[in-house]
């Protein structure tokens, strides 16, 4: 019966030459590849807002529907900020869920929209007063739906 001393497994353990080689090719591979993705900050930049944009289109349609109120939304080429009114013509700034008052998103350096979006307003019933559609920079396309207000 042999010994457990004499067994392969239990002799000098670490890496070979080798494995250390292509270990190191990987990760430098690997460095080279994805290092980049993380250094260029504007795609996440872009993608932020887009998203902070869809979420402000998202409260604007559910405050209207919940004041029974119409809700205006003003664009700008950096942003976007909400105001609530009996009227369209919505004199009062509307404060958000974080209590800024008025609940605005503002673009992040090297973004923006494409094109200034036209301004519009939510109806007490969520429908938007026209139909949008408009790209933020460096990211995708924002819809905003003519007859439901569906947001996307």
């Amino acid at each position: 019966m042999p010994r457990i001393a004499d067994s392969p497994t239990c002799g000098n353990s670490g890496f070979t030459l080798v494995e250390l080689v292509i270990t190191m090719i990987v990760v430098g591979i690997l460095a080279a590849v994805v290092m980049p993705r993380f250094a260029d900050r504007t795609v996440f930049e872009s993608r932020g807002f887009q998203d902070e944009t869809i979420s402000l289109l998202h409260y604007a349609q559910k405050a209207a529907i919940a004041q029974r109120r119409y809700v205006c939304v003003a664009f700008t080429a950096t942003g976007a900020s909400l105001s609530s009114g009996a009227s369209s013509s919505c004199g009062s700034p509307l404060t958000g869920p974080n209590g800024a008052t008025p609940f605005a998103v503002a673009a992040r350096s090297g973004t923006g929209y494409d094109t200034t979006p036209s301004d519009f307003y939510f109806d007490a019933a969520g429908r938007p007063s026209a139909g949008q559609s408009f790209t933020v920079t460096g990211s995708g396309s924002i819809t905003v739906e003519a007859e439901t207000g569906y947001v996307h």
